[in-house]
């Protein structure tokens, strides 16, 4: 899941994203678990492997490839729990929390993974309640997480729109509220939302994507 346009995140990464580029994704993470691997007590290091992992994890998700997303967001978990290790903060339990998040495919990984995304993502807002990637990453994590397990799109909607109070422009926020309301049969709003997001990113593949799917009224 989810994944966070965060403040640090290289243009590169962000451009695959948008474009859905796959073999971008991974070449990118090839080189950066590299990197990882000869500097070990690099916090940041960890962070950027995590960062790509989680990128490659939602793109996976976005093109229905549970495999390849769980198997991303798995090797994303381990690079970003080293980084809360070694630099335990807001921005590393936020990632760590998404990646928890998009690791859950099914039922029987919510149960292992669904925990953790919330612990670490309530760490989070612990210590920065006033970060809109932090809610956005919540809302991730409750749109995967089964409503048996105490997820759900209803409570994720409410984590998107507090998101977008404190970040008005976040393109990433206003994709999740739109396929958010789409999943409960909003899709009135969930245009709305859709198309304020390729407003903001109009280089989005995964929002144009979500918009072609609502049928205009």
């Amino acid at each position: 899941m989810p994944a966070l346009m965060a403040a640090a995140a290289p243009s590169g990464l962000e451009m695959a994203l948008d474009r859905q580029d796959r073999p971008a994704l991974q070449k990118t993470i090839g080189e950066y678990a590299a990197a990882a691997a000869k500097t070990p007590n690099d916090a940041g290091a960890q962070y950027r492997l995590a960062l790509a992992a989680s990128y490659l994890a939602e793109v996976a998700q976005e093109q229905h490839d549970k495999t390849q997303a769980r198997q991303a967001a798995e090797q994303g978990i381990k690079a970003a729990e080293k980084a809360v290790a070694l630099r335990p903060d807001a921005e590393n339990y936020r990632l760590l929390g998404m990646l928890c998040g998009q690791a859950v495919t099914d039922l029987l990984s919510g149960l292992s993974y669904g925990p953790r995304a919330k612990s670490a993502i309530n760490k989070a807002v612990e210590m920065a309640p006033g970060s809109a990637a932090v809610y956005l990453a919540r809302g991730v994590g409750n749109y995967y997480l089964p409503s048996q397990l105490g997820g759900g799109p209803q409570l994720a909607i409410a984590d998107f729109r507090k998101a977008l109070t404190l970040d008005a422009r976040s393109a990433e926020a206003y994709l999740w509220l739109g396929i958010a309301l789409r999943k409960t049969n909003q899709n009135a709003e969930a245009r709305e939302a859709l198309a304020k997001s390729l407003e903001l990113n109009p280089n989005r593949v995964w929002a144009r994507q979500e918009l072609d799917k609502i049928p205009a009224k």
